[in-house]
């Protein structure tokens, strides 16, 4: 989630202050009001979308401010809420958000809300290239029933870029596929699944790569990584499937490869975000797109509710919150286990 720049960010100069003095929560909807109102007691729960003013309360009374879903016009809100302690999002991305509110505000993400979502259009996306699907359904609008053969998933080799919440996800849903899986971060190591390659492995790994899924977040480190020397090293046909940010791929170099029919690929995020309608990748053979809809599906608002739940009950147990990503002005314990 891309925010949008403010130079009114508030820089409090307050001392850091313990979990147990964060009462006052702003919810971005009724819904997020009365759910942990019945919930989670011992809070004091203001309705704020962070566009107008809240709902029974001040805005500089505000502790924790959960901020509404895809957008980032929030940020020009903060100024007002000089008590401010905790931003906590609902999106997994936080791309240029530490940036936008300051140093001395913590920062939680969604961690594990979208994993799911975003894990199983990454497996339809894969299927539905593999096995032509659009192909299918244009036969289908024209009338037209002839049968072709395709690519399968099972037996192909997949690389997965990313071993977060979205990668690790990714991974255990391919796994029953019988598809030899492959993972690479920023640095080796084993986990519970297995070995991790290094990125300075990744030149010698994509020469096998049937499949490659970008399950990065942005970063300085991630931008622009998949560049064209990294798509020359695929195979002929193999398919880049990204469901992490568009800024991880080069588009030029990637559209290049596509629309000259060497490689194909299954995007979920673009850059630019989104598309001009005349992007050749919008008509071109062996490309097909979906309009960064990874996280927008049914479970999102059912897992946020048990995410914020999570969260309250933590800073009520003056535990730290989950998917801390800068700790601000707070006094939080040490790393817990997510």
């Amino acid at each position: 989630m891309a925010v949008m720049p403010s130079a009114q960010t508030p820089a409090p100069s307050a001392p850091s202050v313990p979990l147990s003095e964060l009462r006052v929560v702003s919810l971005p909807e009724q819904e997020l009001v009365d759910h942990l109102s019945a919930r989670v007691p011992g809070f004091r729960y203001v309705l704020w979308d962070m566009a107008g003013d809240p709902v029974g309360a001040r805005a500089d009374e505000i502790d924790v401010a959960v901020a509404p879903y895809f957008t980032g016009r929030w940020v020009g809100a903060l100024p007002a809420a000089t008590r401010l302690r905790l931003v906590q999002l609902q999106s997994t991305g936080f791309d240029g958000v530490p940036e936008a509110i300051g140093p001395d505000l913590a920062l939680s993400t969604a961690g594990w809300v979208h994993a799911a979502g975003t894990a199983e259009l990454a497996l339809g996306l894969m299927i539905a290239a593999q096995r032509e699907l659009d192909r299918a359904v244009l036969q289908q609008r024209d009338g037209i029933w002839r049968r072709f053969e395709t690519r399968t998933l099972a037996d192909s080799r997949v690389l997965v870029l990313g071993v977060g919440e979205i990668g690790s996800a990714v991974v255990d849903r391919l796994l029953p596929f019988e598809v030899e899986v492959t993972r690479v971060a920023s640095r080796a190591r084993t986990d519970e699944r297995g070995p991790v390659h290094g990125i300075d492995e990744l030149p010698a790994l994509l020469p096998d790569a049937d499949v490659l899924v970008v399950a990065l977040p942005a970063s300085p480190a991630t931008d622009g990584l998949v560049d064209a020397r990294v798509l020359s090293l695929l195979p002929d046909d193999a398919l880049v499937v990204n469901v992490g940010r568009g800024r991880v791929v080069d588009t030029p170099a990637l559209t290049a490869e596509v629309v000259s029919g060497r490689l194909r690929c299954a995007l979920d995020v673009v850059e630019p975000e989104p598309f001009p309608g005349d992007h050749p990748l919008f008509r071109a053979p062996g490309a097909i797109l979906t309009p960064h809809t990874g996280g927008s599906c049914t479970s999102y608002k059912p897992r946020v509710r048990r995410l914020l739940r999570t969260q309250l009950e933590r800073i009520a147990a003056g535990e730290r919150p989950l998917f801390l990503q800068q700790e601000g002005r707070l006094d939080v314990p040490a790393d817990a286990e997510e």
